[in-house]
């Protein structure tokens, strides 16, 4: 199956941000070789010297983060700086300074992105102490039009996105572009407006790679996101809410932790979303010894022989310059093909297992939700 995307929108998404460019990293290191340099052409003089050897070691620093930052690009402008910085806690935890107050939508804030053509993003706090999950913060992308008097009485599909570990939900914001993407799809007509849901599966500790588990003794995060956050969204939001018109998705651990969830609740999506994916969790330790629930959590052991008593359509995606991550696409694509399932696999020519993947991958997730929703099956 090929997925129709505009080659605008797919040009714009493998597109490199101003902070991903390689002459940033050039240009510190030749700032760090350069201190070094008068380093060593004042060594005789104490402070010049420890002033040149400092510089040089920021210079380098800035260099490897700038470098790092060129591959994986994880952060592409000002505003995906700021929203990684305010993730740091304490007063820039909150997106408040950003976000302004809206007052139809009581307890949550919103901004519009991309101008009128951009989604509206509402950040909507869902705290689930029973799983323990103290206050996830979720952020909802609406379409345009959503507010209008004239759509008051119309429902939209919904899509939710799962974040990588570690990490959290302002990274399809920013890293993963979310916003752009549907700005540029909208624009053309290409996409029929929908809900986008970028779920936060931290628990409250980003740096933690949950996998969206049910944690024995931990955070039960695949109960919070099927039994708290869907209900959550379909209650505040003009929601389709059936399975039809429900996909989930996620990139890398956030790709896996679809993958389970969704093959647990195929009551609830009729289509995953996977960018990156892997069958078998990283953190097994995390399970602690019950090999039985290792097993139910280990999609390649129960993929291959689960009933599927309602459909589902899966498309997954992967960077050829990760050759893994292209063979556990089509292994698992085949897995659902063989038992009765649609599933196709979109490759990005030379990318890697990082977000620059996930952000070339997003068109083709959301265009193949598209057609789900269209036409659902079951």
């Amino acid at each position: 199956m090929t997925v129709a995307v505009p080659d605008e929108v797919a040009r714009q998404a493998r597109e490199t941000g101003v902070l991903e460019s390689p002459w940033i990293w050039l240009t510190c290191a030749a700032l760090a070789v350069a201190c070094v340099g008068l380093t060593v052409l004042v060594r005789r003089r104490t402070g010049p010297r420890r002033c040149g050897i400092a510089l040089a070691v920021v210079f380098a620093l800035l260099a490897t983060t700038a470098g790092v930052n060129a591959h994986v690009g994880y952060v592409r402008s000002g505003r995906d700086l700021v929203l990684l910085l305010q993730r740091g806690g304490g007063p820039l935890r909150d997106l408040g300074g950003e976000f302004e107050q809206d007052g139809s939508m009581p307890g949550t804030r919103q901004i519009r992105l991309g101008g009128p053509d951009g989604p509206a993003v509402e950040r909507m706090v869902i705290a689930d102490p029973g799983s323990a999950v103290p206050g996830g913060r979720n952020f909802v992308l609406l379409p345009p039009g959503y507010t209008d008097a004239a759509n008051a009485n119309r429902r939209y599909p919904t899509v939710y996105l799962v974040h990588g570990n570690p990490g959290g939900p302002e990274d399809w914001l920013a890293a993963g572009d979310a916003p752009g993407t549907l700005q540029r799809f909208y624009r053309l007509r290409a996409l029929p407006p929908m809900i986008v849901v970028s779920v936060d599966l931290t628990a409250g500790h980003a740096r933690r790679d949950w996998e969206g588990l049910d944690v024995p003794g931990g955070p039960k995060l695949e109960t919070y996101l099927a039994h708290s956050v869907v209900p959550a969204i379909d209650r505040r939001y003009r929601t389709l809410a059936d399975r039809g018109h429900r996909a989930l998705g996620g990139m890398s651990g956030g790709a896996f932790a679809a993958l389970n969830i969704g093959l647990h609740h195929l009551d609830a999506f009729g289509a995953l979303l996977l960018a990156m994916p892997y069958e078998v969790p990283d953190n097994r330790k995390r399970l602690g010894e019950d090999r039985a629930l290792l097993a139910a959590n280990t999609p390649r052991d129960y993929l291959p022989t689960m009933p599927f008593p309602r459909p589902v359509a899966a498309i997954l995606t992967a960077g050829t310059g990760t050759p893994g991550d292209v063979e556990a696409a089509h292994r698992i694509a085949e897995a659902f093909r063989s038992r009765g399932q649609q599933a196709t696999v979109h490759t990005e020519e030379g990318f890697g297992h990082t977000w620059r993947t996930a952000r070339a991958s997003l068109p083709y997730l959301l265009a193949f939700a598209a057609e789900h929703f269209e036409r659902p099956r079951g």
